[in-house]
């Protein structure tokens, strides 16, 4: 063997690896941007609802859903679903195609809570937008972020 095959079947598997590590910190990195910015179209739209005379009160428990509220579980989630993304990046031959598979399903999901809830139709439906809120955000950007991480 010459030397130059040698240095280059040494240098492939690290380099695979430095490749992986900066494809998943590009993922995080615009997952965090997304989060942040979804956080502050959801409680944004959350605060004009309540302009325009959503009160955003659930009767199951009687109390009312601060804005604060809007953003924490907004994050929370939207964390959950870079957490998704990176196991897909992971372990899934076609990572971008199953995120979307599986961010549309649970953000159906989702959608039930606040058809349950009892809330009158205002608020119920204030709800269900701002479920559709941060999805619109989260769901293309991480799905492309996916793909061009993949090529």
């Amino acid at each position: 063997m010459n030397s130059m095959n040698d240095t280059g079947a040494v240098a492939g598997p690290a380099s695979g690896r430095t490749s992986h590590t900066h494809r998943l910190r590009g993922l995080t990195g615009t997952g965090f941007i997304a989060t942040l910015a979804a956080m502050a179209a959801t409680t944004l739209a959350a605060a004009l609802a309540q302009a325009v005379g959503v009160d955003f009160e659930v009767p199951d428990g009687g109390e009312t859903i601060p804005l604060s509220g809007f953003a924490v579980v907004t994050g929370f989630f939207s964390a959950v679903g870079i957490v998704i993304a990176v196991a897909l990046l992971r372990w899934s031959a076609r990572p971008a195609k199953r995120f979307v598979w599986t961010a549309v399903s649970l953000t159906a999901i989702s959608l039930v809570p606040p058809l349950l809830a009892g809330a009158n139709t205002a608020t119920t439906t204030a709800l269900l937008g701002l479920h559709l809120v941060p999805a619109t955000v989260m769901i293309p950007t991480l799905a492309r972020s996916l793909r061009t991480r993949t090529d």
